[in-house]
């Protein structure tokens, strides 16, 4: 599937799992349908399942955005005193998209639970309680962490089953990169590894350890030798940085659980370091390197490797909003040491080069995810591979081709539409998701527009000076019955609740009247 199809079916509302191999332009079709969300006023959730990819399109992580935080259930009560919560009340009533990106790192159990609080909140028992839910993605990148043995994929919840999402396999490569390097990681995919990649690969292997370069290994434990012996060897005066943070306790301890930057960062003039941040206009991006020439006034200075320039490095800050409240927040400098990384954090990350040791891979994907880390066949250099390291998820192979082929239908379906008519079905469904109350009454709608004229003229000033088209939609959808409930409705205080209660009860009583 190519961007632009993909663009249009998520513009025509439906819920899409958009995915595809590295480069195929899966973030770039993602940030062009939130600027049309923008653009038409549409709600939306913008989230991932991680900090650092939540940073990467400007969201927050799913956990804190749904207040769901570490918990992977929650029974009735927990889940009403959620949805009821001020924090976030209005956040899931209103939302009518939700984007979930890095969708593989979110476990099925957190999918159903979401499901589970977005038909609560909407009082729908619609999937997700009829939010649009675009999800992005490569299964093929490392699972979530499970309790069990096998890994608690989201492809395999309750949720995504009773979603079914429309698939979106973007298949064009936008990436300059390796021809070889890209040959080889879609055949791992496809599990179609010949002899002929191997060979390319053992002329990638090395013993020479080279210190300029980033090493990628499997566990924490050699991540941290490696950092803390090269830091060592340094005859310069330690720096600590230590992680800062303010508002609600589990917020925080979310974000610093999710955050790449290390709550205690130790430098040193001299030391290799990695950015984990993007910010295009200072030079850096998450994965550039650099090393740390100095500091001033209590700041890093790191020059940057590919591009010679110096940065002088500021605080970077990770939030937990309610609109433009903020719950919780996070800073610290967005560097960690470069010697060494492991796998896992070094998802999303794009690197000029990496010496990879797979020789302790214990579970499918590894070598994939470490492996499409770097551009080019040049930048990978490997000390070691196991019988784990090229292997992907059985089940994930199995299923990206039943993938492919729902896309290659979804391709299918969209052609049946004409040009003319696709545009129209895009605005009728912009038109729709901008509504806030998209399931209100329309003949009690048009009761309540026609009363707004006759006050409007009664009292000679313009219809929304009596009532907004949103507080009458709102009316028209929750239906209020009492004057306690009246007052919820936007734009209803208690001098508009004095002035016309007994007019728009009379018409809603009516309206109820009517319908049973």
């Amino acid at each position: 599937m190519k961007q632009f199809q993909a663009l249009d079916i998520l513009k025509l509302g439906h819920s899409v799992f958009l995915t595809g191999a590295p480069g195929a332009g899966k973030t770039f079709v993602l940030n062009q349908f939130i600027d049309h969300l923008h653009e038409h006023d549409i709600n939306v959730g913008i989230t991932a399942s991680t900090g650092i990819a939540a940073t990467h399109i400007g969201g927050s992580t799913i956990h804190s955005w749904s207040g769901i935080g570490i918990k992977d259930d929650l029974d009735d009560m927990a889940l009403s005193k959620l949805i009821n919560k001020s924090s976030h009340k209005s956040r899931l009533k209103f939302v009518r998209v939700l984007i979930i990106d890095e969708i593989s790192m979110l476990d099925g159990a957190r999918m159903d639970l979401l499901n589970k609080l977005l038909k609560r909140a909407k009082s729908s028992n619609k999937p997700f309680g009829g939010v649009q839910v675009v999800m992005t993605g490569d299964l093929f990148q490392l699972p979530p962490v499970s309790k069990n043995s096998e890994p608690d994929f989201p492809h395999l919840s309750n949720a995504w089953r009773e979603l079914n999402p429309v698939i979106c396999y973007l298949s064009e490569q936008h990436r300059a990169e390796d021809p070889q390097l890209l040959d080889i990681l879609d055949a791992m995919r496809k599990q179609e590894l010949e002899e002929a990649h191997f060979s390319t690969l053992q002329e990638q292997q090395t013993e020479h350890t080279d210190t300029a370069i980033t090493k990628l290994y499997t566990h924490n434990m050699d991540v941290d030798q490696i950092n803390h012996r090269e830091l060592k060897k340094i005859d310069n005066e330690e720096q600590l940085f230590s992680m800062q943070g303010s508002g609600r306790e589990p917020l925080v301890e979310v974000l610093a659980k999710g955050c790449l930057a290390p709550e205690a960062l130790v430098l040193k003039k001299g030391a290799e370091v990695l950015f984990v941040a993007n910010k295009p206009a200072n030079g850096y991006f998450n994965g550039t390197r650099g090393e740390v020439i100095g500091f001033d006034d209590g700041k890093p200075v790191v020059k940057i490797h590919n591009s010679g320039r110096d940065v002088t490095v500021e605080r970077a800050s990770w939030q937990v909003k309610d609109g433009d409240k903020v719950l919780a927040e996070i800073t610290q400098f967005p560097l960690r040491l470069a010697w060494a990384i492991t796998v896992h954090k070094s998802q999303g990350m794009s690197l000029d080069a990496a010496e990879i040791d797979l020789s302790k891979a214990f579970t499918p994907g590894m070598g994939y995810v470490a492996i499409s880390r770097v551009r080019t066949l040049d930048g990978l250099k490997l000390k070691g591979l196991n019988n784990m390291a090229m292997r992907v998820h059985p089940g994930v192979a199995e299923f990206d081709k039943k993938l492919q082929e729902r896309s290659n239908h979804a391709i299918d379906s969209l052609s049946n539409f004409k040009k003319s008519k696709l545009k129209k079905a895009h605005q009728a469904v912009a038109a729709n998701l901008s509504l806030d109350y998209p399931n209100y009454d329309k003949d009690l709608f048009a009761k309540f527009k026609d009363w707004r004229t006759a006050q409007a003229k009664k009292q000679s000033i313009p219809p929304y000076m009596v009532l907004s088209d949103k507080s009458l939609y709102a009316l028209s959808a929750e239906k209020p019955q009492t004057l306690a409930k009246l007052t919820t409705i936007p734009g209803i205080g208690a001098v508009k609740r004095d002035q016309y209660a007994e007019d728009l009860l009379t018409l809603i009583n009516q309206a109820s009247g009517k319908l049973l």
